[in-house]
């Protein structure tokens, strides 16, 4: 097993010259009794946010409250409102910590259908909270606007309603069916090149309001067609855990600034590689994350949405919480051989920090859930 040549993390944040952001799990709280699962666990919140310091000190952003904190797979919004308001008065302590929250509309029932005016009034709700705690909004895609509207122009009016709106700028946040089966068709249209076109539009409309978007198709190319057609205010960053070595490089046709939830569990790595490019080792950089790459593919693989459970299994064995459990029971939604592989490719890819620790949680692990013992 490989040692880590930096087992804790720098206390100097490094400098990059991308726009990185890390989408940050959560750790549950196992001493407390509540619902495994349900939407509304009880959260380590000392772990939690400790969790985040730890990516500040490695030079991140983090990207609160998103898919990596298992919005609508694990934490309702009472729960991620919370966590919100927590991790931003966090942030203020901490200097140079920056952060952007997800808003969306998961507190709309999902057993009934919504007009457009509930879902801006939901997106609405969201923004508020995180923006009267002092963060700033990422606008996540709605499985309530996806079910409700009937073509683009449904789109148009809701992004419209919405981001006109807001006090800050907003990341747009384009999730594909691969992590959520309920966001097919989003933007109006299951063509790739159509919905594009309608995002584009809702981009140069509204450029003085947008940041950027996050694209998660896990396509490169579709990225990359995308990232050429944006104003050149607007940011794009990429979200393809398949691809984001390259996309993040970059090519003769630009490059990625990144909103990642493969950054959490790899977050050594990538800091290190992160100031290699910054520092004009391209080289560098691309030895230190291709490895994270093949790390990435098993653990974002089909059903992508369940990628969360690896990312919270790598915390546990790197020491970053006590146990291996999460909201809404996700800890159970791979298989023993996917968490060996992971285990594997993870050691190959440098990113088990404590690596005595690991082995023997991953021996224990073993030993309770397969019934393998050494």
């Amino acid at each position: 097993m490989q040692q880590q040549e930096d087992q804790l993390p720098p206390s100097t944040a490094p400098t990059f010259n991308r726009i990185a952001y890390a989408a940050a799990h959560v750790v549950v709280d196992v001493a407390h009794s509540y619902e495994p699962w349900g939407d509304a666990p009880r959260v380590d919140w000392d772990a939690t946010l400790e969790f985040r310091s730890y990516l500040y000190r490695l030079g991140f952003k983090v990207a609160e409250a998103m898919d990596t904190a298992q919005r609508g797979m694990g934490i309702g919004w009472p729960t991620a409102a919370e966590l919100i308001r927590r991790s931003i008065a966090h942030a203020r302590s901490i200097p140079g910590a920056d952060l952007a929250c997800g808003a969306g509309t998961d507190h709309l029932d999902g057993a009934r259908g919504h007009t457009l005016a509930d879902i801006v009034a939901g997106y609405q709700e969201q923004f508020a909270v995180i923006e009267s705690a002092g963060g700033r909004p990422i606008m996540m895609a709605s499985r309530a606007l996806c079910a409700a509207a009937r073509s683009a122009d449904d789109y148009k009016q809701v992004y419209d309603a919405v981001i006109s709106a807001s006090r800050n700028k907003v990341v747009l946040h384009w999730l594909g069916d691969a992590f959520d089966a309920s966001l097919s068709g989003y933007w109006g249209s299951r063509d790739v090149p159509t919905a594009m076109a309608t995002v584009l539009d809702i981009i140069r409309l509204h450029q003085d309001k947008i940041e950027g978007i996050k694209i998660s198709l896990l396509n490169a190319q579709y990225e990359r067609q995308l990232r050429s057609q944006l104003p050149a205010s607007v940011v794009m960053f990429t979200g393809d855990d398949y691809n984001y070595g390259e996309l993040i490089a970059g090519d003769s046709t630009g490059h990625s600034h990144a909103l990642l939830g493969i950054f959490d569990p790899i977050a050594p790595v990538a800091s290190r590689a992160l100031a290699k490019l910054a520092a004009g080792d391209t080289n560098a950089y691309r030895q230190l994350i291709d490895p994270t790459v093949a790390l990435s593919r098993e653990l974002f693989r089909a059903p992508t949405q369940y990628y969360k459970a690896g990312v919270v299994f790598l915390a546990w064995l790197n020491g970053h919480q006590d146990h291996f459990s999460m909201a809404g029971g996700m800890e159970s939604a791979r298989s023993v051989q996917h968490f060996a592989e992971v285990f594997r490719k993870a050691d190959a890819a440098g990113v088990l920090i404590r690596p005595e620790l690991a082995a023997e949680r991953m021996a224990r692990f073993l030993s309770v859930r397969a019934g393998v013992s050494q």
